[in-house]
């Protein structure tokens, strides 16, 4: 899991060494590299069943396929409007915002202590915000907010099924996410001008940051517990930052160092608690 989250961080970075892909060409090139990784991967874990899970998919399947498929299209969208650290530390709010949707959709009982850990990451998100009012980082960082809130989303329509007596099988869903995010940005990304050190770099990020990683993720979740998943895939914001600023030159703002202080912090303590009182 620790990989996972090192696999994870090094788009922020990689970004920041294209030489003329932007925007939904970025985007494109990652997830179609990630979809034809993810066909040639998976067959090796769940055989061609998997394929026709897609094929016979219900309602379920597609919703969560479209959150994968937002998730994809602004995450890389995110980086090349804004700082890589305006981004991680938006994405970190996840579980977080998970608990609010999760309340209001199906009823989930949100703790105390995750209350408050909400209240103290709202603060650390909403201070960084306003510090890029007038900028056009602002933008970039409302784009990283719809990958948590499709993220939260994606588990509570997971969570609901699984309440209904179905298990959703989320890992078809990512091979469908990435082939949406393909078709979805193909014509966006026209007319296409990345260079072939670019999509080189893409490449690797579509095989190596995406689809290999997120079967890694699925595979741990077999074994670690949810509260250990949660605070290793923290190691990203911290690991991407690094990066970045090792990588690119690109140094972290102060009001990104003290909104993500606050943002992990509130993320640590809320599951710290809740595994000390388990």
């Amino acid at each position: 899991m620790v990989l996972v989250a090192l696999l994870w961080s090094t788009a922020g970075v990689v970004t920041r060494h294209l030489d003329f892909a932007r925007s939904f060409e970025v985007t494109f090139w990652r997830a179609l590299f990630a979809a034809i990784s993810l066909l040639l991967i998976l067959p090796f874990f769940q055989g061609r069943s998997v394929f026709l899970k897609i094929r016979h998919a219900g309602s379920a399947l597609w919703l969560s396929g479209a959150c994968w498929g937002v998730m994809f299209t602004a995450y890389m969208v995110a980086f090349t409007l804004t700082t890589v650290g305006n981004v991680l530390v938006t994405l970190a709010v996840g579980p977080l915002l998970t608990a609010i949707v999760a309340r209001v959709g199906i009823g989930y009982r949100v703790l105390p202590r995750t209350w408050a850990a909400i209240l103290v990451a709202g603060a650390g998100i909403a201070y960084m915000f306003a510090s890029q009012v007038g900028s056009a980082s602002l933008l970039g960082s409302l784009v990283a907010l719809s990958i948590p809130m499709a993220a939260a989303v994606n588990w509570t329509i997971s969570q609901y099924f699984h309440d209904q007596g179905q298990e959703l099988d989320l890992v078809p869903a990512v091979l469908l996410g990435a082939l949406l995010s393909t078709a979805a940005t193909c014509l966006l990304a026209y007319p296409f001008q990345a260079s072939v050190h670019d999509i080189t770099l893409l490449g690797l990020l579509g095989v190596f940051q995406l689809a290999i990683p997120c079967v890694l993720c699925m595979l741990c979740a077999r074994v670690l517990h949810a509260p250990e998943i949660s605070l290793l895939q923290l190691l990203e914001v911290i690991f991407g930052i690094l990066l970045a600023w090792l990588g690119a030159n690109e140094v972290p703002a102060p009001s990104v160092l003290l909104g993500g202080s606050l943002v992990i912090g509130a993320l640590v303590a809320n599951e710290w608690l809740g595994w000390k009182r388990r």
